[in-house]
Order: C-alpha cells, then structure tokens, then sequence
C-alpha cells in the first residue's frame, strides 16, 4: 500500500472514530438520563451491607479500582477513586486545559474510559492539544519525514491507543446543568465511561452569583458519581489575584465556599508567571524553581496534601516531573 493510500486509509479510520466517539447533546434524552428514576433498587436491609463489609474486611478486593496520574512522583500520595469528584481550579490562562488534557492521557494509558465535555473550545481544538501531548513533540513541525506521513502515521497510533478509551462531548458555550448531569449519566450508563472532565463549572450554571445553584450543581455531581462509581474532574476558575506572581489557596476559588467542600479533591494549579516573565526580558532564570505547580489543598480520602512540582515542556506541551526532563510516552513509542 503506498504511503497516499495508506494516509487516506488512517484519515477514513480516524472519522469513523470521530463519529462513535463523539457525543452530540442531540442524542442524549436528557429526561431519561437527568435523574435515577428508580430508587426502590437503593433501599435495602442493614444486612446487605453489613455483608458486603464483613467481606471486605475478611478478604479485602485484591484489585485497586483507583487510577494515578500521569507523574510517578505523584502515585504514593494521590489517586483517583471511583465515586468521587476533583476539583481543579486556577487562573485564566493557567494550564488548567493542558494539564487536564494530559491527565485524560495518563487515564487512557490505564485502561480508563474517558469523556472530556469541554464547553471552552471545539473537539477538534482539545484533540489537537493531546495529539501533540500524545506525540512528545511538536507535531506541525515533523523532523524526520514529511508531514503529511507523519500525521498518518501518528492519527494511526493515537486511534490504537484511544480505541474504545476516549469520548468527547461535543457542545460549545453556555449549557444548562441538568444537560451536564444527563450527559454525565448518559456516558456512564451507556458508554460505560469511568472518568468524565467538565470544563468547566461556570459554564455549567448561569450568572457567578448565583451560589445555590452552583451548590445544588456540584451536590449533583458528586451524587452522580457516587450512584454510577465514576470519577468526575470538573475544572474552576479563582478569582484575579493581586499580581499574577501570587499562588492562590482554596478561599481564592470562584463563587460559593460550598464547592470546595462538597468535592472531594481540590487541585489549584499555579504558573510560575514571573520565572516566564524573566525567560521573556533574556534574564537567566532559576531553573531550579518549578514552571508550574499543581498543589493538592484536599482529598478527602487520600495519603496526603501535597504540592507538587512540574517543568512546561514547549515542544510537546506537556508538563513533566522535572527541570529537562523528556516528555513522557504515552503508547511506549518514542516520537518519529
């Protein structure tokens, strides 16, 4: 097959992909999906999970439900539990998307089902971002072969690693929340989807003031996610700090305090703005010192509250363990 067909080929796979992974608001019956209708299954005797308990404590499950993220540094002392919700919050322009995007990739790599509904950008925008993640180099700018072989060869990768591993949600702007909470539903329900990112909260209910709505939202969220033992990644803003050199805490996260309560994780990422600033003026700066942080200010059920440190890799936009550090592979395939 020569290189034109075998393109064109990888290009037919990838639409057809596209179009059983993507998850359209149209096709969602949000009635049947906004709430768990029959709750008689929910109601039983003491004795059911007394059982269940006595079994756990005698012989504990020997597999791990939890996932980790893509970092090593990361894995003692946090993870992702089904049934639970985390938080991530930062600034506009922050790496929240970036950082997520490459979270959603450490998932898959896990075997994790996926379903990013991002309501900040297009598909086909959040797809680009984690197919240059995915490739640890920038992909507009091939070094070894030209690009049209290199994107063919690359799309035919990531549709073997993501077969069956990723959907996304396609609907921009403003959505109302019962949609969220029925598309949420709907992928776990039907998909079989174990991880569901919202991007992000403010989109999800209208006007920021309206602090019982975004408190009866979140509550559903972390309902949802305990019915169906899924874990759901809803992604926050904070409020304008006073410079953008300051590192922000949990009071600084937008609209009610409730929301940093009800969640269960809360993960506030910080950019290092002024070691950027000084790279910009030809200042030297100290490489020493972190590009960003991602700083656990709760988990509820974890090991620890920790800050951890991580360096922007540029090429492959992803965010790394360590000052030159390479960029990871996802698919244990270097980049071409």
């Amino acid at each position: 097959m020569s290189n034109v067909a075998a393109i064109e080929q990888r290009a037919r796979q990838l639409d057809e992909a596209r179009k059983v992974r993507l998850v359209k608001s149209q096709d969602i019956d949000t009635e049947k999906y906004l709430k768990a209708h029959d709750v008689t299954h929910k109601v039983h005797e003491a004795s059911v999970w007394l059982e269940e308990l006595q079994q756990d404590l005698v012989s504990p499950p020997e597999k791990d439900l939890s996932s980790t993220m893509p970092w090593a540094k990361t894995h003692a002392t946090f993870r992702y539990r089904p049934g639970e919700v985390t938080l991530y919050a930062g600034g506009n322009g922050g790496g929240k998307s970036l950082v997520t995007g490459q979270v959603a990739l450490g998932l898959i790599k896990q075997k994790q089902r996926v379903c990013i509904a991002s309501f900040e950008m297009k598909p086909k925008r959040t797809l680009y971002r984690m197919l240059r993640q995915f490739a640890g180099e920038n992909i507009d700018f091939p070094r070894y072969t030209d690009k049209a072989t290199y994107i063919g060869r690359l799309l035919g990768r990531f549709i073997d690693f993501s077969e069956q591993g990723l959907w996304l949600y396609d609907q921009q702007g403003t959505t109302s929340s019962q949609q969220v909470i029925a598309m949420a539903r709907y992928c776990a329900v039907e998909l079989g989807v174990q991880h569901v990112f919202i991007d992000s909260l403010m989109k999800c209910v209208t006007g920021e003031d309206d602090y019982n709505a975004q408190k009866t939202f979140v509550d559903e969220l972390t309902a949802l996610a305990r019915d169906h033992n899924i874990h759901i990644h809803l992604i926050h803003h904070i409020r304008k700090l006073g410079n953008e050199e300051m590192q922000p805490s949990k009071t600084d996260i937008k609209g009610s305090g409730a929301i940093a309560d009800q969640v269960d994780n809360v993960l506030l990422m910080w950019r290092n703005k002024k070691k950027e600033h000084d790279i910009q003026n030809g200042q030297i700066p100290d490489h020493k010192k972190p590009d960003a942080l991602l700083m656990c200010e709760k988990q509820r059920n974890g090991e620890a509250e920790e800050w951890y440190s991580l360096w922007f890799n540029r090429e492959s936009q992803q965010f790394v363990d360590e000052n030159g550090g390479m960029p990871m592979s996802f698919d244990n395939r270097g980049a071409f």
